[in-house]
C-alpha cells in the first residue's frame, strides 16, 4: 500500500502554506451552464492539490425536484446504509432514491454514494421549521450510524466530492451531464487533517456550502460554540465549522453578510478604537457577543447558497482571493490565471480587501462589494 504521508507531503516539509485551490463561477441571471468551464478552471490550479481531495457544488441542479431536499450520502458499510434507510424512512417522505451515477476514474477507494429526494413527514414535523428539522436529521445520521455521512442536504443543489484531483472527481461523478447557475470548486492539499472522502471540500448544510484555503486555529472554540447550537462536527477537518457558522448566523439568526463578515473576520481592536464611536461600539459589541465564532487563522473562502455566491478572506488576507466580472458572470478564484483561462477578456479583475466580502446576487442580478466601515 502506498505511504500516504509521502503523497501528502512529498518534500518532507511541515507545511505547504500556499496550497489548496478554490474557484467559483456564477451566472447573475440564473442561467444554467455546464461543468466544462469550472472543471477547466480548477484543473488549471492542479499544482495546488495533491490528489487527496477535490469537489464541486452545483446550484440549480435538480429543477425536477426543486421543492425537495436532495441528500447525497456516502456509505462506508452495508450496515450503515441499512440503518440510515430506516432512519430516513422514519423521519422523511422519500420521493425517489438511487445510487449516484458514477464511472471509472482515477479516484481512491470510492464509497457507495446514494441520492435521495425527500420531504419531512408532516406528522413528525409539528411546528418546527422544516430546515431545522432536516438539520437535526442530518446530524443524527452523521453521529449515530457510524459509517454514513450526509455531505449534501439542500434543495435544487448538490455536492460531489472525494479523494482525487478535482478533474478526476468530476469524471467519477459524470459532472459533464449536469448544469447549474453556480459552480463552486475545490482542489485540496490537506496538511493537518486526513485526506478522506468526507474531509474533501465543499462542506455543506442545507443549501449552504463553503470551500476553503487555509486553516482555522480557532477550530476548537468555534466547534464548541456551534455544538451548543445543535451542530455536530464529524468530517474531521476545520472547514466544517464555517458551513455551520454561515447557516447559524445568516439562516437561523437572519444576519446579512455585511454583519456576518464582521463576526467571522472582524477588524482588529486597534482599528475599532480608531473608528467613529457609533461604528466602533457596534463592532465591539459584535466581537464580544460572537467572540467564539471569530475565525482565527489564515483563510480565503467561497461561500454559496441559493441565489448568492460570496468571496471572503481573513482580515489581513493571508490567503489569496481574486474576483472577476465578464458580462453576466462573476468569478472568484485563488488565481487570476484560472479566470482568464475560461474568460480571457474580463471586464474587471481585482483582489478584494481582507475581511470585505464580494457578493454575487441573483435577485439583484449584480455584484456587491461590502467595504469596511472604517474606510
Amino acid at each position: 500500500m502506498k505511504d500516504l504521508s509521502k503523497v501528502n507531503n512529498p518534500y518532507g516539509e511541515d507545511k505547504v502554506i500556499d496550497a489548496c485551490s478554490i474557484f467559483g463561477m456564477m451566472n447573475l441571471q440564473g442561467k444554467r451552464f455546464s461543468s466544462r468551464e469550472p472543471v477547466k478552471a480548477i484543473s488549471n490550479m492542479h499544482e495546488r492539490g495533491n490528489g487527496l481531495g477535490g469537489g464541486f457544488a452545483v446550484y440549480g441542479l435538480y429543477p425536477e425536484y426543486e421543492d425537495a431536499y436532495a441528500f447525497h450520502i456516502m456509505y462506508l458499510s452495508k450496515e450503515a446504509k441499512e440503518k440510515t434507510d430506516g432512519l430516513l424512512n422514519e423521519s422523511l417522505d422519500v420521493l425517489f432514491d438511487e445510487e449516484l451515477p458514477t464511472q471509472e476514474a482515477d479516484v481512491r477507494d470510492p464509497p457507495l454514494v446514494w441520492r435521495y429526494f425527500a420531504q419531512p413527514k408532516r406528522s413528525k414535523l409539528g411546528t418546527r421549521p422544516a430546515d431545522d428539522y432536516v438539520v437535526e436529521k442530518v446530524m443524527r445520521v452523521n453521529t449515530e450510524t457510524g459509517k454514513a455521512f450526509v455531505f449534501s442536504s439542500g434543495k435544487n443543489m448538490g455536492v460531489f466530492k472525494g479523494v482525487g484531483f478535482p478533474e478526476d472527481i468530476a469524471e467519477h461523478f459524470c459532472l459533464e451531464e449536469y448544469e447549474g447557475y453556480i459552480w463552486v470548486c475545490h482542489g485540496r492539499f490537506p496538511t493537518n487533517t486526513p485526506g478522506w472522502w468526507g474531509g474533501a471540500h465543499p462542506f455543506n448544510i442545507l443549501d449552504w456550502i463553503v470551500v476553503h484555503n487555509g486553516e482555522l486555529s480557532s477550530y476548537g472554540t468555534n466547534r464548541r460554540y456551534l455544538e451548543m447550537n445543535g451542530y455536530k462536527c464529524t468530517m474531521q477537518t476545520d472547514t466544517e465549522v464555517l458551513a455551520y457558522a454561515f447557516d447559524l448566523l445568516m439562516r437561523k439568526q437572519g444576519l446579512p453578510i455585511e454583519v456576518t463578515s464582521q463576526i467571522l473576520a472582524p477588524p482588529l481592536w486597534n482599528e475599532i478604537d480608531a473608528m467613529d464611536p457609533n461604528d466602533g461600539h457596534v463592532l465591539a459589541a459584535l466581537r464580544q457577543t460572537y467572540g467564539s465564532l471569530l475565525m482565527n487563522g489564515p483563510f480565503s473562502i467561497v461561500v454559496a447558497h441559493q441565489g448568492e455566491m460570496i468571496g471572503l478572506t481573513d482580515r489581513i488576507k493571508l490567503r489569496p482571493l481574486t474576483a472577476g466580472i465578464k458580462g453576466d458572470f462573476l468569478f472568484l478564484s485563488s488565481e487570476e490565471s484560472a479566470m482568464r483561462l475560461v474568460s480571457p477578456s474580463l471586464e474587471r479583475a481585482w483582489s478584494p480587501r481582507g475581511g470585505e466580502p464580494v457578493v454575487g446576487r441573483l435577485e439583484a442580478r449584480k455584484v456587491v462589494e461590502v467595504l469596511a466601515q472604517q474606510r
